[in-house]
């Protein structure tokens, strides 16, 4: 007869979280010997991960760290939001969250191929999923890092559904130091307002020109409606992106203004004090894409009279230098997961039959 205990039932399952009886017929496999038992549980544990790997993993938590230096950001998934919200799966996702920062691993292929605390990760999570008793998932994950003269800060939604890491460039260490306090903010902003991309630089060709059609005929269609109401009509754009506004364009914008001041029988001699801010309207009117979804071109939440980017050249300048956000990540959980709806009454003739 194995030499253990009811003891020793009770100090493996405090151990491992396995059930009682799982504790018993490891301790049994074992010979009573408690490394061994662990390892039996563990391998069981696997087989049990495997199983409940075939769960869509939409729920979870997004995890933050970041120090002056560097920054790590990671979504781990699981199935139902009540698990979400146990401590054992916060201390999980917590755990991860250090990990990738102490490592600097850069996504979450980096952190799924590594190793934790001597084993290899796949392990630690397949353990962490017989715990917890649903399937876990690393799903997604980013890190950014710097020197003395990159500005980092991060920001993690109250309730753990998003969370961002950003950064900025800044000629200076000084000016580094009160740029990263004034991207917490900055982090926020992007929290609430999801930009999709840094810069309208950024934007495709075709995605930029799929999206001018839509939105003019968008538009068309709503004029049509107010049209009807007797309300005023919304302006349809020619332009929706700083990207399609090539000097030509501006050129011919600002002489269509100047020509139009003429028909209105305005002096030439005042225009200069009228064409900068029709201008700024024009750009305005023709940049809708840029602002709903470029970080930099997004007004500002705290002050909408300005951008994001004017913001912190502002901030920059008077800490006496200059300072721009080079690059940004926001998570959100289960963002583009696809939930298949389940059929309660063909899973359980599937099971019958």
């Amino acid at each position: 007869m194995a030499n253990f205990g009811p003891k020793d039932i009770k100090k493996l399952r405090e151990m491992t979280s396995a059930g009682m009886m799982d504790c018993k017929n490891a301790l049994k496999d074992s010979d009573g010997d408690m490394d061994k038992a662990v390892v039996w549980l563990k391998e069981k544990g696997l087989g049990a991960a495997a199983k409940k790997a075939s769960k869509v993993a939409a729920e979870g938590l997004i995890a933050v760290k970041f120090d002056d230096n560097k920054a790590s950001i990671v979504e781990i998934n699981s199935q139902t939001d009540f698990v979400a919200k146990n401590d054992t799966f916060v201390n999980v996702t917590k755990e991860i969250a250090n990990h990738a920062f102490n490592n600097s691993l850069v996504d979450a292929d980096a952190i799924n191929n590594s190793e934790i605390d001597g084993e290899a990760f796949a392990d630690y999570l397949s353990l962490k999923i017989s715990k917890i008793g649903e399937n876990l998932v690393v799903r997604r994950a980013g890190f950014i890092a710097g020197d003395d003269t990159t500005a980092i800060n991060g920001y993690l939604h109250a309730n753990g559904q998003i969370g961002v890491i950003l950064s900025a460039k800044c000629d200076t260490p000084e000016v580094a130091k009160v740029i990263a306090v004034e991207l917490k903010n900055i982090a926020m902003h992007i929290s609430a307002m999801n930009p999709k991309t840094l810069s309208y630089k950024d934007f495709d060709a075709e995605f930029i020109a799929s999206e001018t059609t839509g939105r003019i005929v968008s538009i068309e269609k709503e004029n049509e409606e107010l049209k009807r109401l007797g309300k005023p009509l919304k302006n349809v754009p020619t332009y929706i992106s700083m990207a399609q506004l090539t000097d030509e364009v501006l050129a011919q914008a600002k002489a269509d203004i100047e020509a139009e001041l003429k028909a209105e029988g305005k002096p030439e001699k005042i225009f200069d004090r009228i064409v900068p801010g029709k201008m700024e309207r024009f750009i305005s009117d023709n940049t809708t894409l840029d602002q709903e979804l470029a970080l930099l071109d997004q007004k500002f939440v705290m002050d909408d009279k300005i951008t994001v980017a004017t913001h912190i050249q502002n901030v920059a300048k008077k800490a006496g230098g200059n300072a721009e956000i080079n690059s940004f990540i926001r998570l959100e959980v289960g963002e583009g997961i696809e939930v298949e709806e389940e059929d309660f009454a063909a899973e359980v003739a599937a099971q019958m039959g």
